[in-house]
């Protein structure tokens, strides 16, 4: 790719940038959120074209109009949201929309077979697509470009979802596919990911070409300033709470859905003051269900939530609405995953938004801006948020701004319990680590702080305990300081726990 320039309106995404990479690599495509790493790939997946600049291969100018030309020329792309009919099968997934006229399905079956015993892939060709995890699903995503002939591959964040287990076997068959001479790319942010199977790293910078170098004469903290610009540490501190007690005590919490499927079973564990419970689980495994029901946003069918209050009353939450819980004067915050419609209301600024949190304390029908305003400047300082003004829609802003916002009011309500799912999603990595130092920083007050987390690594450096979830269900707690990721991938995709215990 030389000078390609995309544009969307007056932003642009990408700025004259030239990337190369050659048969028989794996190159990584570092930046942060917003850094323009999709937008340049979907130009080569067909799904944009470029305003300005050229695309080769082999030496040769090529033209893609469309994710079909794409493919023409050998280039598939595996998205992060994978795109599969969940009936079908995953043969039936891999052959849908090739113009063969009518399907040898037996033969597409053999075919399907003999790529995945090529490369090392592990699906059963005639399985529906229901009936598969979160990794066998990708792997269809995978074999479905191979199978349509693509010598150029991109892996948009394709470790997200995956367990350490499921992550070294993915490592595994890129590595095969790259003896096999094919060309990969990898848009990541996670660092040890990128040390551990790239050959070269390209780092983008809001919309700008930073640099090229080769894995083997970088490392973690280059990339990083290379990312951001400047120095950033990356190291998280973990202080330990001189005098833990409990602060929420979760009993035999069951929840069912509408269709009558347990989303949570019989789930119990306490959170203690001074300390992060990180939560861990692929997902889906109730996550969200969890922190909703604890809040009264989610019905729960049997069980116990029961808060401790600081002068040692314990106050029942199941079957209290959020807006009794809160009458309670019960000091409980939640970041919750939908940022938009549950967490802030889109068409109102930053103080808008903070005055939610506040108005009803008032006495009244008078709206006393003045302390909802200051609080919006605070938060967007600390921040950083990037926004015309304090009430200007959130809704236009960007996600990781969004974000920002939630997070910062949340915080500022000074509460005893803190839950956040998600809390760093779409952050770029100077304000994730600034989020992880505000959430060490109440934990240090006394705040019991639930962290709902995809990235293992920070979940074992910011955590002092990790609950594991599997399934709706408790599969192990356990020391954050002690623990390793393999031990918490089996838990998250087994049980390891005896009857009774």
């Amino acid at each position: 790719m030389k000078g390609i320039t995309k544009r969307f309106g007056q932003v642009v995404a990408n700025d004259s940038i030239d990337l190369g990479i050659n048969r028989g690599e794996i190159l990584a495509l570092l930046g942060e959120n917003g850094s323009g790493k999709t937008t340049l790939m979907n130009m080569l997946s067909g799904i944009y074209q470029p305003d300005e600049g050229e695309v080769y291969k082999d030496g040769q100018p090529i033209y893609i109009r469309s994710p079909r030309e794409s493919y023409e020329y050998g280039i598939g792309m595996i998205h992060q949201h994978y795109k599969l009919v969940e009936v079908f099968t995953s043969t039936q997934n891999i052959i849908l929309g090739l113009d063969d006229g009518r399907m040898d399905l037996r033969a597409a079956e053999k075919k399907v077979k003999d790529i995945c015993d090529r490369y090392g892939f592990e699906i059963d060709p005639s399985e529906k697509v229901y009936d598969m995890s979160v990794s066998q699903k990708q792997t269809v995503e995978i074999v479905k470009v191979l199978y349509r002939g693509a010598d150029i591959l991109i892996l948009d964040e394709p470790t997200a979802v995956l367990t350490p287990q499921e992550t070294r076997k993915l490592f595994t068959v890129l590595r095969n596919m790259k003896e096999d001479g094919k060309a990969i790319v990898i848009i990541t942010h996670k660092l040890n990911e990128v040390m551990e199977v790239s050959d070269k790293v390209t780092v983008l910078r809001k919309g700008k070409l930073i640099g090229t170098v080769n894995t083997s004469e970088t490392n973690p903290q280059a990339l990083t300033d290379m990312m951001v610009g400047h120095a950033v540490s990356l190291n998280i501190d973990r202080p330990k709470y001189p005098s833990p007690k409990k602060k929420l005590v979760v009993e035999n919490l069951t929840c069912v859905d509408e269709e009558g499927v347990k989303k949570l079973d019989h789930v119990s564990f306490t959170a203690n003051t001074g300390e992060i419970l990180g939560v861990a689980g692929i997902s889906g495994s109730g996550q969200k269900e969890l922190l909703e029901a604890i809040t009264g946003l989610y019905p729960v069918k049997e069980g116990s939530v029961r808060i401790i209050k600081n002068d040692g009353v314990e106050t029942e939450l199941v079957g209290k609405t959020p807006k009794k819980i809160r009458q309670t004067g019960v000091g409980m915050a939640f970041v919750p995953e939908d940022r938009l419609g549950m967490g802030l209301v889109g068409s109102m600024g930053m103080t808008g938004n903070m005055l939610l949190r506040s108005w009803k304390k008032g006495a009244g029908i008078l709206v006393h801006r003045k302390e909802p305003e200051a609080l919006a400047n605070k938060v967007l300082e600390e921040l950083d948020v990037i926004t015309p003004d304090v009430d200007y829609p959130v809704r236009r802003l960007s996600g990781g701004n969004v974000q920002k916002v939630l997070v910062g009011r949340e915080i500022a309500s000074e509460p005893e319990v803190l839950m956040t799912a998600y809390a760093v999603r779409g952050l770029d990595i100077n304000t994730s680590y600034t989020i992880y130092n505000l959430l060490t920083e109440q934990k240090m007050k006394g705040v019991a702080v639930l962290y709902v987390g995809e990235d293992l690594d920070v979940l074992l450096e910011l955590a002092d305990r990790i609950l594991v979830l599997c399934s709706g269900q408790v599969a192990g707690v356990v020391d954050a300081r002690t623990a390793t990721k393999e031990e918490i991938g089996l838990l998250m995709t087994q049980f390891n726990v005896k009857e009774g215990e």
